[in-house]
């Protein structure tokens, strides 16, 4: 499927307003029968102005200061209402009779954090119940913090970490594990699994897109792999989004800000039919650039994002429930470029070092000015992407539990464009790795209590995936003879003599990745003394990948000199490889909980977790006959042993402070390498033997009543190479020479034993509050808030195998915001990065280990305002 995509117009988000137009009023017959009652918190003191209506009518009223309100006419029972407030959580009651007394209404307040109901466990529960390290946004508090994707919230949540070139190269990493770091390879599963409403995401891209009327995201830490369908060796998100309504409604969000900043979100809801209930939500973003090329005279770094989700709920009767969604999200920003960053020597001759390869060139060397936010860059930059899919899930009541079926297909198409020499020159001029990724998944599971002391989840899992790579290009230009050449004698002269030998010289890849991963997992609550929980969980896991890499040259000086081919063919040469391979393991976990009261939850777990066995689609390094290294082209699976200790308590009236302790132990830890060798620009995957990450984390939150909010969290990890023998050279390193056997060797690894993981800083502290009081707004009944959160990451490494240069510094990044909220309309200032923080995200070497190196930037400070209203 070929999708064409243009550039989006502000006009567009007026267009998104007409949606309110399509909004459908249901209106019942009911009878003149008078009902009264009281809304109240859960200490029993009134809630004022809470709105009361009748599902799927439009009868509806407003409650006075002491939370009473009536309604002189209402349907035959039994029938239900909705009531809401600004603060707390929306909830239906059920009418059952009607009588003269008034009825009482209790509501929990929003942020009671102590009362947040999770699915981690694949069924309802409260949070601090659960044994597992779980931190929980609400999407409306991510929708205040400005995190309306995946990347934005890894500020909120100290044990993430995402990093990012463009879509495709992300690494998603909870407490420093789950993807490989740097540019991605297409031949390797993730460990962080990204499910949205039960439909599992197999590409790292799924993070870049915007959320759509999120209900909430929780972030499970740790292996989950005997409750969630795909292998999860690090942990999960697991997002919701709200369902379809029978009562209509909709709402309304505009957001504006510097850099010519746009986002319209719009949801409506309501009932189509008896029983069947319908939402559409839509989203746009659109902001210049904040990178600016000199050359082209043009921004990039921009957004320019485009999403709709359709939803239908339909519940034919009180067991069965089933919601079919369909979604896209069409991406077309003005590309992601990497400055430059530094030049730093390498170990390579004079003759091979930067600067004096740039002035053989006749260039001068390019401007080290990363935070001037300039480039000079010669190829456009192009990452225009869409994804989506559909999905039915069905719910079936039986017993005491609930059997959940959830089928689900799901694409990605994926157009880029990249200067991957990072500069004017005409070196690596181009390189593209256009991909199509088709998945197809099955999981069946039944969750619920089976006696009054036993409870638990079993279910069976399918995934199958084709991923193309599609006339994947990479292709040099005049300049890249000089990058290449190691001397300027012997048959290396020719490079001088014939400078066009290399000109528009490229590759084109056709490659294709089909996998098929099952499984079967189970997992029980066991409750063998009162108050004392033993959990163990089980699963087994099948997984099979099949490989064709096809990778063909083309262009340059045409020549049938054999000398000038053996130089054209060091740099590029065709490539072609069939392969296979299949894998099963048997895992699990044992977790014992004690809870002697719901103030307390203590636990300790061990569990073992596996990540498929991965496959090389980049280009295989080659031997010494020039042939592809095979011995490569098969990546052994990880095995991950985990250990942990946790605390979830609540010490005082609305305060909560949870502690985990944990080491996670993974042997073949599966690491993405970059070589000197153009034809695996892309990196390669290759395996550590044996790799450990352990740490501690604190999280807490305070609530005093309606008007002050405290949260904090903490998390120190220390990862590290336990055993690396045969990680390649840093950049700085490239070109060492040993003496082995008396005979200086060039060598192209070392043992790293001990170095630190990438990606991983030792402390990653987050904090926020929000103060507000009571107000009125144009007579709007509502409160004033001012709210701030904060966010410290300390340095990090930002390559595979541990470089002085290849490091980030430690930042700190606020944010803040300041306005009013009611039920039914806020609106508020807010500013990200407000100290005007300059960051590195992540650095990388050039390709061909040259000396060059790049760096992905974080966003400038930025700000604006933000609108919504419903009705």
């Amino acid at each position: 499927m070929k999708i064409k995509l243009y550039p989006l117009r502000k006009n567009f988000y007026l267009t998104i307003l007409t949606i309110l137009s399509l909004i459908l009023s249901a209106a019942s017959a009911h009878a003149q029968t008078p009902f009264s009652g009281v809304v109240k918190k859960g200490d029993g003191s009134p809630v004022p102005h809470a709105t009361v209506k009748i599902r799927g009518t439009n009868i509806s009223t407003s409650a006075n200061e002491k939370g009473e309100f009536r309604l002189t006419s209402v349907p035959e029972v039994p029938f239900y209402i909705q009531v809401s407030s600004v603060g707390f959580k929306p909830q239906d009651f059920q009418i059952l009779t009607i009588t003269s007394t008034p009825i009482e209404l209790v509501l929990l307040e929003a942020s009671q954090l102590d009362q947040i109901v999770v699915t981690s466990r694949r069924r309802s529960e409260v949070l601090q119940e659960v044994p597992i390290p779980i931190t929980v946004i609400g999407g409306q508090a991510a929708e205040n913090a400005g995190a309306f994707n995946v990347n934005r919230l890894k500020e909120l949540v100290p044990s993430v970490q995402l990093y990012a070139s463009n879509a495709r190269n992300t690494t998603l990493n909870i407490r420093g594990l789950g993807s490989t770091f740097g540019l991605t390879n297409d031949g390797i599963d993730p460990g962080v699994g990204f499910y949205v409403d039960g439909v599992y995401h197999a590409r790292p891209a799924a993070t870049s897109t915007d959320f759509i009327d999120i209900d909430q995201i929780e972030v499970i830490r740790g292996p989950q792999g005997t409750l969630f369908g795909k292998n999860t060796t690090a942990g999960a998100f697991n997002i919701t989004t709200r369902k379809p309504s029978h009562v209509a409604s909709a709402k309304v969000e505009l957001s504006f800000g510097n850099y010519n900043f746009i986002q319209a979100k719009t949801t409506a809801t309501g009932s189509v039919a008896k029983n069947l209930a319908a939402k559409i939500s839509i989203s746009g973003t659109q902001r210049d650039g904040t990178i600016w090329n000199v050359r082209e005279e043009r921004k990039y770094s921009g957004q320019n994002n485009l999403g709709a989700k359709g939803q239908l709920l339909f519940t034919p009767n009180e067991k069965l429930e089933l919601l079919l969604s369909g979604d896209v999200s069409i991406q077309h920003p003005a590309g992601y470029p990497l400055v430059v960053a530094g030049v730093t020597t390498t170990e390579r001759s004079a003759f091979r070092q930067y600067a004096k390869i740039v002035e053989d060139l006749g260039y001068t060397q390019p401007i080290v000015d990363p935070f001037a936010r300039e480039i000079y860059t010669n190829t456009p930059w192009r990452h225009n992407q869409s994804i989506g899919g559909i999905s039915l899930n069905a719910d079936y009541k039986i017993g005491s539990g609930k059997l959940t079926s959830t089928t689900a297909w799901r694409f990605w198409n994926w157009d880029p464009t990249n200067d991957r020499d990072f500069t004017e020159f005409a070196a690596l001029t181009k390189s593209q790795g256009n991909t199509r990724h088709d998945q197809y998944s099955q999981e069946f599971r039944y969750a619920g209590d089976l006696t009054d002391k036993l409870s638990g989840v079993v279910g069976v899992f399918f995934l199958g995936q084709n991923l193309q790579g599609l006339g994947q290009t990479e292709e040099v230009g005049r300049d890249q003879w000089r990058f290449v050449q190691t001397s300027a004698t012997g048959e290396q002269a020719l490079y001088s003599a014939n400078r066009d030998l290399l000109t528009g010289y490229g590759i084109t890849t056709n490659s294709t990745i089909k996998s098929l991963s099952a499984a079967v997992f189970a997992q029980v609550d066991w409750e063998v003394l009162d108050k004392l929980h033993v959990l163990p969980g089980i699963r087994f896991t099948y997984d099979k990948k099949e490989v064709d890499y096809d990778r063909r040259t083309y262009g340059g000086l045409q020549t049938s000199d054999a000398a000038l081919l053996r130089l054209k063919n060091a740099v590029y040469s065709n490539q072609q490889f069939n392969t296979s391979t299949n894998n099963n393991n048997l895992s699990g976990n044992l977790t014992v909980s004690y809870r002697p009261s719901d103030k307390l939850n203590a636990f300790a777990t061990y569990s073992t977790a596996y990540k498929p066995v991965g496959v090389n689609v980049g280009g295989l390094p080659t031997t010494s006959t020039g042939a592809a290294d095979l011995s490569v082209a098969i990546v052994k699976p990880e095995y991950v042993q985990h250990y942990e200790l946790g605390l979830k308590t609540k010490p005082t009236a609305g305060a909560i402070l949870n502690i985990t302790a944990f080491n996670t132990d993974i042997k073949d830890y599966q690491t993405n390498v970059q070589s000197p060798q153009l034809g695996v620009n892309r990196g390669y995957l290759a395996n550590a033997e044996k790799v450990r990450v352990k740490g501690l984390e604190v999280d807490g939150s305070y609530q005093l009543q309606r008007f002050l909010t405290l949260n904090a969290a903490v998390a120190y990890l220390e990862g590290k190479y336990v055993k690396f023998t045969n990680a390649p050279l840093p950049l700085e390193e490239t070109g060492r020479t040993e003496v082995i056997n008396g005979v200086a060797t060039q060598v192209a690894f070392k043992d790293v034993s001990g170095g630190r993981l990438p990606g991983i800083s030792k402390w990653n502290i987050s904090g926020g509050a929000e103060l507000s009081t009571a107000g009125k707004l144009a007579e709007r009944e509502g409160r004033y808030f001012i709210a701030s959160d904060i966010s410290y990451r300390s340095e990090y490494s930002s390559n595979p195998t541990p470089s002085r240069v290849l490091v980030i510094n430690g930042y700190t990044l606020l944010n803040a915001r300041l306005g009013f909220r009611s039920e039914k309309f806020s609106i508020f200032a807010w500013s990200r990065n407000l100290g005007g923080t300059n960051y590195f995200e992540q650095l990388q070497a050039a390709a061909g280990n040259a000396g060059l190196y790049a760096g992905v930037l974080g966003d400038p400070r930025t700000y604006g305002a933000t609108l919504r209203f419903s009705f």
